[in-house]
């Protein structure tokens, strides 16, 4: 097993709260480090895709209250979305016994819908923890391991596939399971066809401003469409809408979104790429490689900290922004390669918002200045230092 970055947030989270919602998407190890986490203290794993586990909870309270002592993970929770009801008094009737901390591990793999039930139901008795695809922190440091991530993405499964191929297949079989499967477990009545067709579309413009009418008349569907489309593969937790950083700088600035399919490996396979030779000569690798730095910087941010995108009208811009919980900022432009110029547009867009400091992440590990106030800097290292800040 990889060790994963947020299991000592997920102990804690076990420690002061009673129960914990563990959301990421499909086959992302949430069931592996729930397991390894319960495998320590003697919890209670039931799988509610299994009937008999399902049928177990047929009477939540009278079945779970015999585990008062234990742990309890509930995985793929969304087969029984009306437990929630029933863990709320069971939560509150422990707690009067004592048993205020620790009590279920609850897994499941969409956000929104997940969140507002659990939220709603277990307000003031839950917190959330995500769990991302694999990230530069949690493989080997070296440019080997970091290729193998950046090409094959990282669902686990995926990234540790004997071979490129296989790791090819591993993806493909996962996209054609979320169009055949999932997204109808999720109540969406979507052509897979349409969706599939929306989803590449969206892995050949990925970091691009998100243009949903162009979108939809591609698509030969309305824009309104589009968007509830984007929303679906947003909550469950695929795709990524970076919002524009909004600074009182006087400038008119651009408003949408940018679009990102979050794990790169799945960029990839939508776009047929099956080796780091076919990705190196393709056009979204630069596009590409910014998504994955996004996302491998996202993954650990931390508590209070927001992450957006900067572009005035003006072509003053950064690939991302982030704004810490006391209000400080960084400014990150995004580059595989450092011979290429920091853009003057970078430059711009930092005098704009005067952040605290601005970095140039490319694709080696070593770290030197560009200006007085700009360092290059490799992907791991800056992911070491904004989870160095939390």
């Amino acid at each position: 097993m990889i060790p994963r970055y947020i299991t000592k947030e997920l102990k804690s989270a076990l420690q002061r709260q009673a129960a914990v919602v563990l959301v990421g998407p499909r086959q992302v190890g949430k069931t592996t480090l729930a397991l390894d986490i319960g495998e320590s203290i003697d919890a209670l794993y039931l799988d509610l895709e299994n009937l008999t586990d399902r049928n177990k909870l047929s009477d939540p309270t009278l079945f779970l209250e015999n585990y008062e002592d234990k742990l309890v993970i509930l995985d793929e929770v969304h087969r029984t979305p009306d437990i929630f009801s029933s863990l709320r008094g069971i939560i509150d009737r422990g707690r009067r016994r004592g048993k205020r901390y620790g009590r279920f591990l609850i897994l499941g793999s969409a956000s929104i819908e997940l969140l507002r039930q659990s939220g709603e139901s277990l307000a003031g008795r839950v917190t959330q923890v995500y769990l991302t695809p694999l990230s530069a922190l949690e493989v080997d440091d070296s440019s080997k391991a970091r290729d193998q991530l950046w090409l094959r993405g990282g669902f686990p499964d995926s990234y540790l596939a004997n071979n490129d191929v296989t790791s090819f297949s591993l993806r493909t079989d996962f996209i054609k399971t979320y169009l055949e499967r999932d997204v109808a477990i999720f109540g969406s009545r979507i052509p897979s066809a349409l969706l599939e067709r929306l989803w590449m579309m969206l892995a050949h413009n990925q970091g691009n401003i998100l243009n949903a009418s162009g979108l939809a008349q591609a698509l030969e569907i309305s824009a309104q469409s589009v968007t509830r489309y984007i929303d679906l593969l947003v909550d469950l937790l695929l795709v990524r809408r970076l919002a524009p950083y909004r600074s009182n700088v006087g400038k008119r600035m651009v408003k949408s979104p940018k679009i990102y399919v979050r794990d790169s490996g799945i960029v990839h396979a939508l776009l047929n790429i099956v080796e780091i030779q076919h990705l190196y000569g393709h056009p979204v690798i630069g596009r590409s490689w910014e998504g994955w730095v996004i996302e491998t910087l996202v993954s650990v941010l931390p508590w209070g900290a927001s992450s957006f995108y900067y572009r005035s009208q003006a072509g003053a811009e950064i690939d991302l922004v982030i704004e810490f919980r006391d209000g400080t900022v960084w400014a990150i432009e995004i580059k595989r390669s450092i011979s290429k110029r920091v853009s003057r547009g970078f430059y711009a867009a930092c005098d704009d918002i005067e952040p605290a400091r601005c970095f140039v992440v490319h694709g080696r590990e070593d770290r030197f200045p560009i200006s007085h106030s700009i360092h290059a800097i490799g992907v791991r290292q800056l992911a070491e230092e904004i989870a160095g800040t939390g």
